[in-house]
């Protein structure tokens, strides 16, 4: 592409210096998800090179096929020197005891080369992209990694921390969902049962196999269990376990702003003012009390789209996107908008505002072009859980997806290994 600029930003003499800082362990924080730290960043976006289809990818360790690609846009011309550096975590994501030789082949940091500035877009922005695994930095061992990207070759001017798992796929997995729970039977809920075969792994300990289940990519309401339910010759079972129950939740609202003139699904008005595009969406209604109706989504996910562009990364336009959620105040909790485009984040960034005079929720947010699923979730007071029910309904019907991660610790072993990972 003629407009993208690809250099190499630091004299080898620069980089040998901030490579020994780049060594150092990240401090012992969890990083569970995908999030920018500051507001000029916006679209962190992971997907598989070369492929069109919207999923939360993965990577299988030693496939040397299969890579990702890393993409943010930071909201100015202003070309800025952004690095990356791979950390491996736990189970419960937070660092691991290894030392960066032990879990990289290369490399233990490397920058971001490739980067182009917007083209006919009213708001300014430069695009930037690596992709990875690649020729410098690739996983040696399974497990969860975080990917750290920061500022001026400084570690700890951090950016963006990028979530990654890497597995070996070396043990099967066998995983169903059904809504004859044992708490009800198709009403709200549905039950994940799961089995992991370890005939291919040595096995002294159930203790040393647990399994992490969530939902739509959440975080909030993801299960670990560390013991099964019951061992079948090699085979490890995890059912009739309560606490991997779900609620069923519904189907993801949607809008579409890919068009700057063309008011898309969902989309009410769309208005430019003060160099900028803002587009209302309708009010949405409850779906507590409305019967379930099925409609085919992605389950929270998004994708970047604008009408009559030749590159969507370089040229697709921002737009101001307000939420509105007639409601009664509920004072027993918070009112949240969840999808991939949010982080499924329970955080203030995401959180609802009460309009007394118009009796409703509101959020706004900026958004690149393109098409994007959300839900209303409420998180009472004192819980980490957050519930569809309030806002959203739950149904035994939805279409959800779910994603199990099996880890394996062997007695002796310094790390949580990844051994498989299933999705329904």
């Amino acid at each position: 592409m003629s407009h993208r600029l690809i250099i190499r930003k630091y004299a080898p003499l620069l980089l040998l210096v901030f490579h020994s800082f780049c060594m150092l362990p990240i401090q012992a924080q969890t990083i569970d998800h995908s999030f920018v730290t500051k507001a000029d960043i916006k679209t962190l976006r992971v997907r598989y090179v070369d492929s069109d289809v919207v999923e939360r990818p993965w990577l299988t360790l030693g496939d040397e096929e299969l890579r990702l690609e890393v993409s943010f846009d930071c909201l100015s011309h202003d070309i800025r020197q952004y690095s990356y550096s791979l950390h491996h975590l736990n189970a419960d994501f937070t660092p691991s005891d290894l030392m960066p030789s032990q879990y990289v082949d290369g490399d233990s940091y490397a920058d971001i080369t490739d980067y182009g500035t917007s083209a006919l877009t009213h708001t300014l922005y430069t695009h930037y992209s690596f992709v990875f695994p690649n020729e410098q930095m690739r996983p040696k061992v399974s497990g969860p990694y975080a990917l750290k990207i920061y500022e001026d070759g400084n570690p700890d001017d951090v950016v963006a921390w990028v979530l990654l798992h890497v597995s070996e796929q070396s043990a099967d997995v066998q995983a169903t969902k059904r809504s004859n729970t044992d708490l009800e039977f198709n009403r709200r809920l549905q039950q994940i049962d799961v089995e992991v075969d370890m005939s291919k792994l040595p096995l002294n300990n159930t203790g040393e196999v647990s399994i992490c289940l969530t939902q739509n990519g959440r975080r909030d309401n993801a299960v670990v269990v560390s013991r099964p339910t019951f061992v079948n010759g090699n085979t490890l079972v995890y059912s009739n376990n309560r606490d991997m129950i779900f609620e069923g939740g519904n189907e993801y609202r949607r809008f579409d702003i890919s068009s700057e003139y063309i008011k898309g699904r969902g989309v009410d008005q769309i208005y430019f003012d003060h160099n900028m595009f803002h587009a209302y969406l309708f009010a949405d209604e409850s779906r507590s009390r409305a019967p379930y109706v099925y409609e085919p989504d992605a389950n929270g996910q998004f994708v970047v789209n604008a009408e009559r562009t030749d590159d969507d990364d370089y040229e697709a336009d921002y737009m101001n996107v307000y939420f509105f959620l007639p409601s009664e105040p509920l004072f027993d909790g918070q009112v949240y908008v969840v999808g991939d485009f949010t982080g499924n984040e329970l955080s203030h960034a995401n959180a609802m505002s009460y309009d007394v005079e118009h009796k409703c929720y509101t959020f706004s947010k900026m958004l690149k072009q393109g098409a994007y699923e959300y839900q209303y979730l409420f998180l009472p007071k004192g819980q980490k859980k957050a519930t569809t029910q309030t806002f959203e309904g739950s149904s035994w019907q939805t279409e959800n997806e779910y994603t199990v991660y099996v880890y394996f610790r062997p007695f002796g072993c310094r790390y949580d290994r990844l051994i498989a990972i299933k999705r329904l």
